[in-house]
């Protein structure tokens, strides 16, 4: 066998092997560890032609061999590996047919757009902090790395860039994708403010809100003890000392007397709209986890609104496309708790490389 057909059979046993269940990253990574021979070109392009297959999510599910599926998903990713192999593509690839779920769809998603998506890897994202945007551009020129700017704030790096070599105080930027950093133009947040983020994963809108108004009165929340740890560790990178945190489930009832002036909900849901870095997700989400998804959303919502002040605002977030979890939470929402929607929507990212994202506020 040459060289890449022997590549060509290791992927193949990858994607037998592999059930979903981890992060395909994390998988690969196990996956080369039993397999130690193999060296760090052979692990890159291996891992390319599984990270192909998976791209093409729905498209020629059932038609094609997995090899077949993997070398058209080379040509359509325009991998230099496509060069490798004879099998030409078909002249007419239906690629509407990568994501299956249109109907399910927010309305704002252009279905043929959001589909042809994931053929293409999105960009690293830093968002620059302190005044450090210029200072960060003549590093990574040093380092010839390219890079795109989107805003006074916002870089876009390929997205295998080793950022933290490059820029070394951690307190000069983080990573967050562009569409999650355009969250922050609801936040409008006043000095004293009692603010909530209370599914604050590690922490980024929180900094996004402290680096806006330092002088807020934040607490973070998270179910996973484990979480809240990697938080005190980013928010102490990023110098935030003055906040207080909570081990807290949201799908029970809150028992807690303090009260917000603004909460940020950035709730559980199918990630969907992240897809595109992760393309392994399409091929093992079943549909109905979108409903899932909607009724938990709907739960921790009516939880957490009851901790709002008079007159204080909500601002629900997701990493999803699909109406049930945007659109749809929104309406109960507002015809539950008397809350009406103020600004936001579909955060489109899909065309531009940047993930996918729906936020809106409700007062």
């Amino acid at each position: 066998m040459t060289r890449w057909e022997n590549y060509l059979a290791a992927a193949e046993k990858v994607i037998a092997e592999y059930d979903g269940g981890l992060p395909l990253h994390h998988f690969l990574k196990g996956f080369f560890k039993q397999h130690p021979y193999m060296g760090s070109r052979d692990r890159r392009h291996i891992s390319q032609l599984v990270y192909a297959y998976y791209r093409l999510g729905y498209l020629y599910k059932e038609e094609m061999s997995v090899q077949e599926r993997i070398q058209i998903g080379l040509h359509l990713c325009k991998a230099e590996e496509s060069e490798n192999f004879a099998i030409p593509a078909p002249a007419d690839i239906p690629l509407d047919n990568i994501f299956p779920f249109k109907a399910a769809l927010s309305p704002d998603i252009d279905p043929v757009g959001f589909s042809r998506s994931f053929l293409k890897q999105p960009f690293l994202f830093i968002r620059t902090r302190k005044g450090k945007q210029e200072a960060i551009k003549k590093l990574l020129q040093r380092a010839e790395i390219t890079f795109e700017e989107w805003g006074p704030t916002t870089l876009a790096l390929p997205n295998s860039t080793k950022i933290d070599t490059i820029v070394t105080d951690k307190s000069w930027y983080e990573i967050q994708d562009a569409s999650s950093q355009q969250v922050g133009h609801l936040f409008h947040p006043k000095p004293g403010e009692q603010w909530w983020d209370s599914c604050a994963a590690s922490g980024g809108k929180s900094i996004l809100l402290f680096d806006q108004e330092p002088k807020v009165k934040l607490m973070v929340s998270d179910v996973r003890p484990s979480i809240i740890s990697n938080l005190h560790m980013r928010f102490k990178e990023a110098g935030i000392r003055d906040y207080t945190s909570m081990v807290m489930d949201l799908t029970a009832p809150i028992a807690l007397e303090r009260r917000f002036d603004n909460i940020i909900l950035d709730a559980p849901c199918s990630g969907s709209g992240t897809w595109g870095r992760t393309p392994e997700n399409l091929s093992f989400f079943r549909e109905e986890q979108i409903k899932e998804y909607q009724q938990l959303q709907q739960t921790i919502a009516g939880n957490v609104v009851k901790l709002l002040k008079p007159g204080g605002s909500l601002i629900y977030i997701t990493c999803s496309v699909f109406r049930q979890e945007n659109e749809d939470v929104v309406a109960h929402v507002e015809n539950t708790t008397g809350l009406k929607k103020q600004e936001g929507g579909v955060i489109a990212g899909y065309e531009k490389g940047a993930d996918s994202m729906f936020a809106v506020r409700l007062a």
